[in-house]
């Protein structure tokens, strides 16, 4: 391998959606959610570390030094003249150099693309408040904050500001005007950027990541002060993402965080990427808009577990619950019952509601075939 462009070059001929360098083995690439290696020899520590600095300029040698791991985004273009972006984490680990970088696609795939429902375009449309993306990493958290905030700029002349660690979709102005910060480069912190923001007349604020108490107070505020910030949170679903949002407080502080929550939050959608039936992923995901009983529960802790009960019961106003979802999935043959139980929150909850639905079913076509016609579904409790 002369250069590290000879992998990313065959990265992006193959699809992969990550590569991952370290020291004693070859390259190995994440191609539909696996991980296989490559053709490349076993890299030693003298050639990780030339690896990193074909990465790696001067200022963010430095910073790798003094910190031990470093983000960023790095760029490319192909022999045949195709452009590829790369979101990069270098790091020690065992006392050696490796790395992990994630391509990045030049062109912001739609809503439809992304096999997202299409509550997100409503969602996109919000004025102001606070609509959070949680999963965890690589469950296309990025991707869906960049294609919404695509779908903004096709259609709203607002000004759009981005605190981003690092830049991922490069971001052009269309009908909006967008201004893209990346940490360490363009601003120090994100609460520096998101407190710098009030005097830079944002529309709209998109947060890379809520990392800790002060970032989350600058967001609470943003939104308070009219703004839509749009940011994400390493959390695997709903009732977690409002668990550890409080926990950023100490315990004096916690009703006053749920209050701030209650007041901000318009909604909270968690991702998880699963294989598809035929090859490729799509998501799964957890819908949570923000309604008078969900803020009473968000207010009190002891019914803050009772906001996945709220959410089954509001699926008119676009609401769903990951076992639900799923379920959805898997009947219309888009994943395998197999995928779906692995992936639920609840195996034991999931076979019990594709149990009720398959009975339920099962006694539609019983009346159907028994009568056949008038309505199936009289004196079943309810409609198709």
């Amino acid at each position: 391998m002369e250069h590290v462009n000879d992998v990313l070059n065959v990265m992006m001929r193959k699809g992969a959606s990550d590569c991952h360098f370290g020291v004693g083995r070859p390259p190995f690439l994440r191609i539909d959610g696996d991980l296989m290696p490559t053709d490349f020899e076993i890299l030693t520590e003298e050639e990780m570390e030339r690896i990193a600095k074909q990465l790696l300029t001067p200022k963010r040698e430095y910073r790798l030094e003094e910190e031990n791991e470093i983000d960023f985004a790095y760029q490319l273009v192909t022999p045949d003249g195709k452009r590829g972006r790369f979101r990069v984490n270098i790091f020690r680990q065992k006392g050696t150099v490796a790395a992990a970088l994630r391509l990045v696609s030049d062109v912001i795939p739609s809503f439809e693309e992304l096999n997202l429902p299409l509550i997100l375009e409503e969602l996109s449309l919000e004025r102001r408040g606070i609509i959070m993306i949680t999963g965890t990493t690589g469950s296309g958290k990025s991707t869906t904050l960049a294609s919404m905030i695509d779908y903004v700029n096709n259609r709203r002349p607002v000004h759009i500001l981005t605190v981003e660690d690092p830049i991922e979709y490069v971001l052009y102005d269309k009908e909006a005007i967008i201004n893209q910060r990346e940490l360490g480069v363009d601003t120090n912190a994100f609460m520096d950027a998101i407190r710098g923001a009030m005097r830079e007349d944002p529309d709209i604020i998109l947060v890379g990541e809520m990392r800790d108490r002060e970032t989350v107070n600058a967001t609470f505020q943003a939104a308070l002060t009219g703004h839509l910030v749009l940011t994400t949170l390493h959390t695997l679903d709903v009732v977690q993402t409002i668990s550890r949002i409080i926990d950023f407080y100490p315990d004096v502080m916690q009703k006053q965080a749920r209050i701030m929550l209650s007041e901000t939050i318009k909604a909270i959608i968690s991702m998880r990427l699963l294989p598809m039936v035929g090859g490729g992923r799509l998501p799964a995901m957890e819908i949570m808009k923000t309604t008078g009983r969900i803020r009473e529960f968000i207010e009190d802790a002891e019914k803050t577990e009772l906001i996945k009960l709220a959410m089954e019961e509001g699926e008119d106003e676009g609401m769903i619950t990951f076992d639900r979802y799923l379920l959805k999935l898997y009947k219309e043959g888009r994943i395998t019952y197999e995928t779906a139980l692995a992936a639920a929150t609840s195996p034991h909850d999931f076979r019990l509601l594709e149990q009720k639905e398959t009975d339920f079913s099962d006694k539609v076509m019983h009346r159907v075939e028994q009568y056949g016609h008038g309505s199936p579904t009289e004196g079943l409790g309810g409609g198709l």
